[in-house]
């Protein structure tokens, strides 16, 4: 079993980002331990690139989210905790693979059309192509599972193609390269929505922060985004059934859900029948007390840079060393010389 899984380092890393991809990731490396596997995560600078930015901000945001995934729990003694650019091959790998992949595929990738817009002419390059490089962050790893939300299924299902098509192409029958990476759909919280539009998934670009309960946010700032939360004037529910046409109730009734390991069933069996003044400090306390250890260590790795820059440097020498055997391996399928 070898996990790989990415995750950008723009804006700060938000609670939807916590229940629906870092708190999995800290399972996943014990997961993975246990079965004798290893778990590979790392921080998507490269992919950054695909949107404007501004240099300064990504360097910040990169070292901040490696003190934000370990305060959180992933531990790099366990799992192996990265970026990109510190891993030529994954740009390697990337070229190599855009002559399999295909034009129409990535035509076809929703998340294109939505971040293209009606401007498709003036967007870059790396955005239509930064599925490809996705492809290539698992398949360089010969990744067995790769933990992904329900938006990035299609993008898990283009590395399949691309792998099926270069081992048909350039591989023998009976000795293909490309391990086909099967999907982790965490099974619950999976989708935590924004506090201010329950049909909008929490996001880091959403302009307004109250939109969002960011992973760095005090107890005070918590209170404040749950209080002033979008919600209705309708009281709580006993039976789910009673939350449809109510998103922004269903999506604080699953938070809380979360944060306490029930089902969005039991939470209506407890509070039915509460207005959310009575349920949103109950919420609001969840994750105060879900939130501030995670907080706290975060302060303190925020201002050691000699440790973060260390956890970087020992994981991208493991992740060298994890994807030469597969870049070598593509480079004599594709007939190229290499000194």
């Amino acid at each position: 079993m070898r996990v790989v899984s990415g995750i950008q380092p723009t804006g700060k890393p938000h609670l939807g980002n916590y229940l629906g991809a870092i708190r999995n990731y800290v399972k996943l490396q014990d997961d993975a331990q246990a079965a004798g596997g290893e778990c590979l995560i790392f921080i998507a600078d490269l992919h950054a690139l695909s949107l404007p930015h501004d240099p300064a901000e990504l360097h910040a945001s990169t070292l901040e989210l490696v003190a934000t995934l370990v305060a959180c729990g992933l531990d790099p003694n366990k799992a192996i905790l990265f970026n990109q650019a510190q891993v030529p091959a994954h740009p390697e790998m990337q070229w190599l693979l855009s002559g399999t992949a295909r034009m129409g595929w990535l035509n076809r990738m929703t998340q294109w059309k939505d971040k293209a817009g009606k401007n498709r002419e003036g967007q870059s390059i790396a955005l239509f192509t930064y599925p490809v490089l996705q492809a290539a962050d698992v398949l360089l790893y010969q990744a067995t599972h790769v933990p992904v939300g329900e938006d990035q299924k299609q993008h898990l299902e283009l590395a399949r193609d691309i792998a099926q098509k270069f081992n048909n192409d350039f591989c023998p029958e009976d000795a293909p390269l490309f391990t086909l990476p099967e999907p982790i759909i965490p099974p619950e919280a999976a989708r935590i929505m924004s506090l201010r539009d329950g049909s909008a998934k929490m996001s880091k670009s959403d302009p307004s922060d109250m939109s969002r309960i960011n992973l760095q946010d005090d107890a005070d700032a918590i209170m404040k985004k749950i209080k002033k939360a979008k919600t209705d004037p309708e009281p709580l529910p006993s039976e789910e059934a009673g939350l449809n046409a109510r998103p922004e109730a269903l999506n604080l009734v699953s938070i809380y859900g979360a944060l306490t390991g029930q089902s969005v069933e039991r939470v209506l069996s407890e509070n039915g029948g509460q207005g959310f003044g009575a349920f949103k400090p109950k919420l609001g306390e969840a994750l105060v007390e879900t939130l501030a250890p995670i907080s706290e260590r975060f302060r303190a790795l925020k201002e050691d840079r000699e440790t973060l820059d260390a956890i970087l440097a020992r994981g991208a020498a493991k992740a060298r060393e994890r994807g030469t055997p597969t870049l070598a391996a593509a480079y004599e399928a594709l007939g190229l010389v290499r000194g």
